[in-house]
């Protein structure tokens, strides 16, 4: 997950850090005024402040967004000896050579200007850097994923308002197919199996879709009663190649992922060709689940979400399995390719 920070807020947090620094010093070592607007005095304070600002923004956006965002404290805790090298270089160009430049004036003594000492000597000096970057990365954090947690809330009561809206009874619906289906049995099998099918399908939209996770084997089996009811209404002539590939039985994936690339196929697909077919491809391998959808669009019609939404369906992906999934989508020559691979939990 990047973080998406306004740069005016690190300026803002190291105006108020220069502040402090500066007031704290005249504090703690009783600067007279004099002293206190002397040149030479601003120039060396504020190039130790700016060596830090640089060094808190490398560290931020380099080893913060590499490591941490990752959680991968061990590597994050090997890359600060560089951030401190990296301080030690950065304040030496500043101070030794820049203000120097300006004032004649080394902020080091000669003797204590070799480059061991000055690395080690700025080792401790680097620190604040580190930290600061560190913890202001993970304060910055936090409130993202409290943001995210907020708004995948908010969407989650908003579909379970829809969802109660459209559920007209649903025991009422469910006990009036199982009424049509015991009544057909006896009658015509093919429409009885049907109407089984339908209220399979229902239950599961009423019963799984409002769930964090749900099973696999549930979702794949939801994909092929949708698929088997619309052969029904494209009277068996569907052009709609659907292959499952691999093994399932207790993987638990995001809800309603699968649902949401079938429905798309069938909402803005042409689907009675049979030189463009359409293509839903499932493949399980390696602990991966993996969903390929291949279709021509209807003319005049553009790819939009349904459900959930394609953005949403992004954000719900991002939220459950960070950067450990892959989601493209490619429009070209009226055809439309989706490609989505995420790992599978027992």
């Amino acid at each position: 997950m990047k973080l998406r920070i306004p740069f005016y807020h690190h300026i803002i947090l190291f105006s108020g850090l220069f502040l402090t620094f500066y007031l704290w010093d005249i504090g703690v070592n009783n600067r007279k005024m004099e002293f206190i607007f002397n040149r030479l005095y601003f120039l060396f304070n504020a190039s130790f402040v700016l060596a830090i600002f640089i060094v808190y923004l490398f560290n931020f956006y380099t080893f913060c967004d590499w490591f941490l965002n990752k959680k991968k404290i061990m590597l994050y805790l090997l890359s600060i000896p560089i951030s401190l090298v990296i301080f030690a270089g950065v304040r030496y160009f500043l101070q030794e050579i820049i203000v120097f430049e300006i004032t004649e004036i080394h902020n080091y003594a000669e003797k204590t200007r070799g480059m061991k000492f000055y690395i080690r000597d700025n080792f401790f000096f680097g620190l604040p850097a580190v930290i600061l970057s560190a913890l202001s990365y993970l304060f910055w954090q936090f409130q993202e994923t409290q943001q995210q947690i907020q708004k995948l809330l908010l969407e989650n009561k908003k579909a379970e308002f829809q969802l109660l809206k459209s559920q007209v009874s649903p025991h009422f619906l469910f006990n009036t197919l199982n009424s049509f289906y015991s009544q057909l049995i006896l009658k015509d099998d093919e429409m009885a199996s049907d109407i089984l099918v339908l209220s399979d399908l229902l239950r599961y939209v009423i019963t799984e879709t409002d769930k964090e996770e749900v099973l696999l084997s549930k979702e794949i089996q939801f994909i092929q009663n949708y698929i088997h009811l619309q052969k029904k209404r494209f009277e068996d002539q569907l052009c709609l190649d659907f292959l499952i590939e691999g093994n399932y039985s207790t993987e638990k994936i995001l809800s309603s992922v699968l649902i949401h690339f079938t429905e798309n196929v069938f909402k803005h697909g042409r689907l009675n060709n049979v030189d463009e077919k359409a293509l839903i491809v499932i493949k399980i391998k390696d602990g991966f689940l993996e969903v390929s959808t291949y279709n021509h669009n209807v003319e005049g019609e553009n790819y939009s979400s349904t459900g959930i939404g394609f953005e949403n369906l992004t954000k719900r992906l991002e939220y459950t399995y960070k950067d450990k999934f892959i989601l493209e989508k490619i429009t070209k020559n009226n055809t439309f390719k989706t490609h989505l691979k995420i790992p599978l939990k027992k």
